[in-house]
């Protein structure tokens, strides 16, 4: 859409804290990222939720009929309940109404009714869930694919993650060559499944990366690759496990703080560092994965969301629309994109 607004459009009614916390989120994004909200959902619950800030920052509300639950079946939910948000809300990208979708909601569902809806990327077999980790140095993060789009994989997979991650990690990271790993049980290139095996070798000969071999688990965060690939199981493993550790982090550092008056003079003289560690563990603060790979741009958040974590989510859309991820992806395979088809159950 040129240089227009970036328009965003946001399951209200996904999520655990739906929809006050998702309306929180998108109402500062409308104030501090300059880009248009479409509110999906149901309208007199988000008007609530909005109150008298609707009037300081204007967004659309657009009404839909229902949600998917954590419980249901993904395909079967969607087909049930055609007017749910999170289609209306893919079919706004679809229509041209908004450029990017953000859901907290069911991630089994949203990964759906984008291939439902959107369609796949020419050339591009199966979608990714990416995530960005934090790494022990400063200023540096790695992207994680898959994290839960594909439990089972093919070689073929994983290498067009690869291709879709770099190029990610080159326009929207910042990272001029992305150093690219597979994520093994040792470094040598025999070392693993026949998966790993295969896929190594695939890595090996793609000219369109840099790839410089395996990655064990403990170099996922070491800042020595840029984008690590990997199954959607292990992925997902990972990303939680990861998560955790975040969190026990930052646990650990309130207990450990001294109590009484010079706990709180440390505090004080301690903030600063304080909200770094916790930008760069908090996985509130990257609001989500980008789902890659589908013909739409498309954010997939944690269930648990709150306002911090969907306001970052759509600034995670908003860097891939500002910087033409779908189009970087579709030329690289130098094919345009493919109509919506049938998903697999």
């Amino acid at each position: 859409m040129g240089s227009a607004r970036a328009r965003i459009a946001i399951d209200a009614m996904g999520g655990d804290h739906a929809p006050a916390e998702i309306v929180a989120g998108a109402l500062r994004a409308r104030e501090e990222l300059d880009v248009e909200i479409l509110l999906v959902g149901d309208a007199s619950q988000i008007q609530a939720a909005l109150g008298e800030r609707a009037n300081t920052f204007p967004v659309e509300i657009v009404p839909s009929e229902g949600t998917i639950e954590m419980h249901e079946e993904p395909l079967s939910g969607l087909k049930r309940k055609p007017k749910a948000s999170i289609n209306v809300a893919m079919d706004l990208v679809k229509q041209k109404r908004a450029d990017a979708v953000v859901s907290a909601g069911h991630s089994g569902a949203a990964m759906a009714a984008a291939l439902l809806r959107l369609g796949r990327l020419k050339g591009i077999d199966r979608p990714a869930i990416g995530a960005v980790l934090p790494t022990i140095m400063a200023d540096k993060s790695v992207l994680l694919l898959d994290v839960g789009a594909n439990v089972d994989c093919r070689p073929k997979f994983l290498e067009q993650f690869a291709v879709m991650g770099s190029i990610y990690s080159q326009y929207v990271l910042g990272v001029e060559k992305p150093k690219v790993g597979l994520l093994n049980i040792g470094e040598e290139p025999g070392k693993g499944n026949d998966l790993a095996i295969r896929t190594h070798q695939m890595l090996e000969e793609n000219n369109k990366i840099s790839f410089v071999g395996n990655a064990e688990g403990r170099d996922v965060l070491s800042g020595n690759f840029d984008v690590v690939v990997c199954d959607g199981f292990v992925g997902n493993v990972l990303l939680k496990f990861a998560e955790a550790v975040g969190e026990v982090m930052l646990q650990i550092l309130k207990e450990e703080l001294p109590q009484g008056l010079h706990g709180l003079l440390g505090v004080a003289l301690l903030k600063p560092n304080l909200n770094r560690i916790k930008q760069r563990v908090d996985h509130a603060e990257h609001g989500g994965g980008l789902l890659l790979g589908v013909a739409g741009i498309c954010i997939i958040s944690h269930g648990s969301s709150q306002a911090p974590s969907i306001f970052n989510a759509i600034r995670l859309a908003k860097e891939a629309i500002d910087h033409q991820v779908l189009e970087r992806i579709t030329s690289n395979y130098n094919q345009p994109a493919a109509p919506a088809a049938e998903v697999e159950s």
